[in-house]
C-alpha cells in the first residue's frame, strides 16, 4: 500500500506524468512486498515552492508505506527516485527532498489491513 506524491514547481507534461508513472511503479519494488499494482501516485506541479530562499526547480517526494522497510531499502529507494526525478523534470539532486512516513493502519476497501 505505497502512496507517492510528488510535489514541484516545475510544469509535468502529461507525457512525463506517464513516464514518472511507469519509472515510479518500478521503483516501489526496491521495497520488500511492494508493488505497481497496490501503488497510488498524485503529482503536483507548478506548486509555490521554495527550497534553499531559492524557487529554482525542485522537488519534494513523499512516501508513504503500510508497515515499514529495513533502512538499506529506503535508500536504495531514495537513489532511485533521485535518479527518475532528475532525469525525468530535469531537478538537481541537491534539490529534490525524498521524505518517508511508515504507517501501521492503512484502510482500502472499506477495512483496514
Amino acid at each position: 500500500m505505497p502512496y507517492i506524491h510528488i510535489t514541484t514547481n516545475t510544469h509535468i507534461a502529461e507525457n512525463t506524468e506517464e513516464t514518472l508513472k511507469t519509472q515510479l511503479g518500478r521503483a516501489i519494488e526496491i521495497i520488500p512486498g511492494k508493488s505497481e499494482s497496490w501503488l497510488m501516485l498524485n503529482f503536483t506541479d507548478e506548486a509555490r515552492l521554495w527550497f534553499a530562499g531559492s524557487d529554482a526547480s525542485a522537488v519534494l517526494a513523499e512516501v508513504s508505506l503500510y508497515g515499514g522497510a529495513r533502512p538499506d531499502a529506503y535508500d536504495d529507494l531514495t537513489s532511485r527516485i533521485t535518479e527518475i526525478l532528475e532525469s525525468t523534470l530535469d531537478v538537481q539532486p541537491d534539490r529534490i527532498y525524498v521524505k518517508y512516513a511508515e504507517t501501521e493502519y492503512w484502510g482500502w476497501n472499506g477495512s483496514n489491513f
